[in-house]
């Protein structure tokens, strides 16, 4: 069967934009002390790279709403693709061009941050509306590529620098820049289906209208929080928390907590005939809660060390599934619904790990009693089913 006509190919060009998104999130953050050597950029400036990045998604989230549907699904993975691929290569080449590096830097991170928020929009759509039996299966599977993407550019980047040296670092953001190149063009190929016959889709007033709505908008910013909570803080928490070494605490802590996460996600892929989905993410919300406990309230290092693994393997169903729920309960609910769950889940993504930081700094640093608090999250997030348990019946 031809490219053109087999969904396998979308299915996996979809697989490598999660990939694309792994690297525009976590490669950069690699090189913050870099820039700050090399360039002299204060720590300041590069707090507002992530910043922009941050706010550029979430533009993205809320502009789709309105720009997917008319351009279409391939058009939208293309241009994210392309955005994708110019800031990696603007990264690699822009600071040395522009009078200010920290200038040339900026334009990058704006660029592939339209990149990345327009992949998160347009993906999991495009799989929802592939001809295929196992949905739930497929979008969890698809949502577990970001985990690896994650893992292997921190690894793939490490052992890149350890070989070239650090001072070589523009050549592996252009390596880099190869993989969104390389699907932009299978994403010409692959055939591509709409999510929504054309003008069926509901409107965002006919969306905001509806009570599930909201439920799964509360359970998709729970989903961001619990998980980037636990995940932008594991590193830091094992080092001056636990007082674990940096290497053994970036290994134990974000590397492994990536690795279960997707483990998670592929293992409710493989079997997700036999497990219902809503207890599968509830019996995960309990698992989070619990994991959170262990990191905080642990006696020795290493179990605190296991509470932080354990968080990766609770949270990953809690994004896909909260994507299948709604797709199943809603319809009709089309690109816009998509992108306003992003939406929803980047506000999380923000707000978690902004209040293990503020908590931390009022009790003079001390990162358990922000974890604490952060498990607010996981909380929420079972509220939020229990919610859907009694509504789900209800017309969207």
């Amino acid at each position: 069967m031809r490219i053109r006509e087999n969904y396998n190919h979308t299915l996996y060009a979809c697989y490598t934009g999660y990939i694309t998104q792994a690297i525009v999130n976590n490669f950069i953050p690699l090189l913050f002390l870099t820039f700050q050597d090399t360039y002299g950029i204060p720590l300041s400036q590069i707090t507002l790279l992530i910043t922009v990045n941050f706010i550029v998604q979430l533009l993205v989230d809320l502009a789709a709403t309105r720009f997917v549907d008319r351009i279409g699904y391939r058009a939208s993975a293309v241009t994210a693709h392309v955005f994708a691929a110019l800031g990696l290569i603007g990264i690699g080449v822009l600071p040395d061009i522009f009078p200010s590096p920290f200038a040339g830097l900026l334009v990058s991170v704006a660029f592939y941050a339209v990149g990345g928020g327009l992949i998160e929009v347009i993906v999991s759509p495009i799989v929802e509306a592939c001809p295929t039996t196992r949905k739930a299966a497929a979008m969890s599977l698809l949502h577990s590529f970001y985990c690896w993407g994650s893992v292997f550019v921190v690894l793939l980047s490490t052992l890149f620098f350890a070989a070239a040296g650090i001072e070589n670092w523009k050549i592996m953001a252009l390596l880099w820049a190869l993989i969104p190149i390389a699907n932009t063009i299978y994403f010409t190929q692959v055939p591509v289906s709409a999510l929504v016959e054309d003008g069926q889709g509901m409107s965002i007033r006919q969306l905001f209208s509806t009570k599930l709505f909201w439920i799964f908008c509360l359970l998709m910013m729970c989903a961001g929080a619990s998980e980037q909570s636990m995940s932008q803080w594991a590193s830091a928490f094992a080092e001056s928390g636990l007082k674990v070494s940096k290497t053994l605490g970036d290994l134990a802590g974000p590397c492994l907590f990536s690795v279960l996460m997707g483990i998670s996600r592929v293992f409710y892929a493989k079997f997700s005939e036999k497990i219902r989905l809503p207890k599968f993410m509830a019996a995960s919300g309990v698992l989070c809660v619990a994991s959170y406990l262990v990191a905080v309230f642990a006696p020795v290092p290493v179990l605190g060390l296991m509470g932080c693994a354990l968080c990766g393997l609770s949270v990953g169903i809690m994004w896909p599934g909260t994507f299948s729920l709604a797709a199943e309960a809603c319809p009709k609910g089309g690109t816009a619904m998509f992108a306003l769950f992003a939406l929803a889940g980047d506000l999380g993504c923000s707000t978690g790990p902004s209040l293990v930081g503020f908590v931390s700094g009022q009790f003079n640093g001390v990162l358990q009693t922000g974890l604490a608090a952060a498990i607010l999250f996981p909380l929420a997030f079972l509220v939020g089913l229990l919610l859907f348990r009694r509504n789900h019946r209800a017309k969207m």
